[in-house]
């Protein structure tokens, strides 16, 4: 018996414990966690969401690059527009729509609810959202949603700063900060920094009765969050140098990218043709989107960055380089060229006419193919075999960002083409030397660059063995420094002594006597250059342009890519001198060139 009063005190014991814990949790779930009062309440409330405003982006001396204006969502509930007939002609008017697009839409509206509130025509702008409230008043189930929309005051640097688009379900389930008609950055500094510019979502909770009519705030707002801006950035961008380099190539199809070579800052970045971003806000975005996407042009291409290109011979300055740091040539080493360099019976690669035999300086000033081939085989014989010797060379050349992303702040780049020793064994057979891969020593081949990186390889000789990361964004509103990678010098695989003779005859080539750019020399300013002409087997050549300014402490380094220019002196040396001396003097001494690259126009002769 007392076995049984024990069991029975220990049930009502356990049967106490557990009352006291629902007690407890049913108090702490009514009084206690307002949580469980939303949940109770979803089906009365409304949560209105609040955009925040993007953040602003300015160039290197605070000139505005990107800014905001005020735009509308009209928003739609079905329910309120059925209670009495409206004057749909005049609204399609308003509107400057179609009936049959007022139909599909009204349509989609009452799908997705009646009671419930959705966009109807999204983007409108400020003119036409004045217009349109004065007669609202007509339409009832109608209203206005307040936004912000991008503005872009100097109509450049388009494929610098990027656009918005709207986000699909895959980003919303990525990131849970998206819904559906959210817009975020597609590329460029406004994809690049999306976090920062934009911003903190806000939220107004309303009570709404049960055909979702506006009764007030719940709880007066207690609960209630204000959006936050996004955060205001500083490019590296210098918007007068942007804007002429854009002018120089009107009409031209090709990239220039300036970077200042003692921090890494881009300065220029353009590609062209261009286009205007406005086209790509508001209202006809999608019809203006497509029609570029359309054209044959490429409008929205960056070949700044995405742009593979054979670097011609802008690329036996490398190779002299790698000569040099391997020993296989030194400053005075001769070689002769007699029409070109012959790699085997009757094949050869050509050369124009010019003296011979001829130096390491002399070479570079009259880009002499015969003397970058036979330091190319010569280097190639240092070694016990092919594979060996490409590796060594393939490892000089990655250290120039050659074959690389570069780090750079954009979401989107091309590392261009750098094939392993690999892709020739399976070619060959295993069987292959310097001279199976000839084209190579003077920048052509399988050999692919980005005009970034024959930019940032510019800004290494520049400074004579090392660079920091190109990058964009100077300065990040609340924020000490920008992110430290940016920060880090990074050396080549060459020792510095090897630039010297590198440079002095890339200032030949601007003001030697044969120098290939001799034209595009720049008054009181030493500019070291080097052109190029590549092969291109659709057309005319490419011209092609590397230089930096001046000789001692450089403060700018460019590439010029012009595609189907033809020589490198024709179109790119021009334009890069150009540049260099605007930015350097905010000044141009030679009118005459100036006007006719303005004026020129070069087209593809396929």
């Amino acid at each position: 018996m007392k076995k049984y009063k024990i069991r029975y005190k220990v049930i009502i014991s356990i049967f106490l414990i557990v009352s006291l814990i629902f007690i407890i949790k049913l108090f702490y779930i009514q009084v206690i966690n307002d949580n469980y009062k939303f949940s109770a309440n979803n089906n009365v409330l409304r949560y209105d969401v609040q955009q925040a405003v993007r953040g602003l982006i300015f160039d290197r001396n605070n000139q505005l690059l990107v800014a905001n204006i005020p735009a509308y969502d009209l928003m739609i509930i079905p329910r309120e527009v059925g209670k009495k007939p409206i004057d749909t002609i005049l609204f399609c008017k308003l509107l400057e729509i179609e009936k049959r697009d007022f139909i599909a839409k009204y349509k989609k509206a009452e799908e997705y609810s009646k009671y419930k509130e959705s966009v109807f025509i999204k983007h409108i702008d400020l003119k036409n959202s004045s217009t349109l409230s004065e007669k609202l008043f007509e339409f009832p189930g109608f209203y206005l949603r307040k936004l912000t929309m991008r503005e872009y005051p100097s109509e450049i640097a388009t494929h610098l700063i990027g656009y918005l688009g709207e986000v699909n379900t895959e980003k919303t389930k990525e990131d849970k900060y998206y819904t559906k008609g959210d817009l975020a950055g597609v590329n460029g500094i406004e994809a690049a920094y999306e976090e920062k510019l934009r911003g903190e979502k806000g939220m107004i909770i309303k009570l709404v009765d049960v055909h979702n009519r506006d009764q007030g705030k719940f709880q007066n707002g207690k609960y209630d969050t204000l959006a936050i801006p996004g955060v205001n950035l500083t490019s590296t961008i210098d918007i007068e140098l942007q804007k002429y380099g854009e002018k120089l190539m009107t009409n031209k199809i090709g990239a220039i990218v300036a970077i200042e070579p003692s921090s890494g800052e881009i300065l220029s970045l353009i590609s062209s043709p261009n286009y205007n971003l406005n086209l790509l806000t508001g209202r006809k975005r999608s019809e203006n989107y497509t029609s570029l996407s359309k054209d044959p042009n490429k409008p929205l291409f960056n070949r700044a960055l995405q742009g593979n290109y054979p670097p011609g011979s802008i690329f036996k300055l490398v190779n002299g380089l790698i000569a040099l740091q391997e020993g296989v040539i030194t400053k005075k080493n001769l070689f002769n060229c007699i029409d070109g360099y012959e790699y085997d019976k009757e094949r050869m690669i050509k050369c124009h006419p010019h003296i011979s035999p001829v130096n390491l300086i002399k070479a570079i000033e009259i880009s002499c193919n015969s003397y970058f081939c036979n330091a190319f085989d010569k280097y190639f014989k240092n070694f016990n075999n092919s594979a060996t010797a490409y590796n060594n060379w393939y490892s000089h050349l990655r250290s120039f960002g050659i074959g690389d992303y570069l780090n750079n702040d954009f979401i989107s780049g091309n590392p261009g083409k750098l094939p392993k020793h690999t892709y020739y064994d399976e070619i060959y057979r295993g069987s292959w030397n310097a001279n199976t891969i000839i084209s190579m020593a003077i920048g052509q081949g399988e050999l692919l660059l980005t005009p970034i990186q024959m930019a940032n390889m510019t800004a290494i000789i520049a400074n004579r063995g090392y660079y920091y990361t190109p990058h964009i964004i100077k300065k990040i509103e609340g924020e000490n420094e920008i992110d430290s990678i940016f920060k880090i010098k990074r050396f080549s695989s060459i020792h510095s002594q090897y630039f010297i003779p590198i440079i002095n005859g890339m200032e030949k080539v601007v003001y030697g006597s044969h120098g290939t750019a001799k034209n595009s020399q720049i008054k009181n300013i030493i500019l070291c250059g080097k052109t190029g002409t590549a092969e291109n087997p659709h057309g005319e050549d490419h011209s092609i342009f590397i230089a930096f300014a001046p000789k001692y402490n450089p403060k700018i380094a460019i590439a010029v890519y012009v595609e189907n220019g033809g020589w490198g002196s024709t179109w790119a040396a021009p334009i890069g001198s150009l540049m260099v001396e605007k930015y350097l003097t905010n000044n141009i001494n030679n009118k005459e060139q100036e006007k006719r690259i303005i004026e020129g126009i070069v087209v593809s002769k396929e």
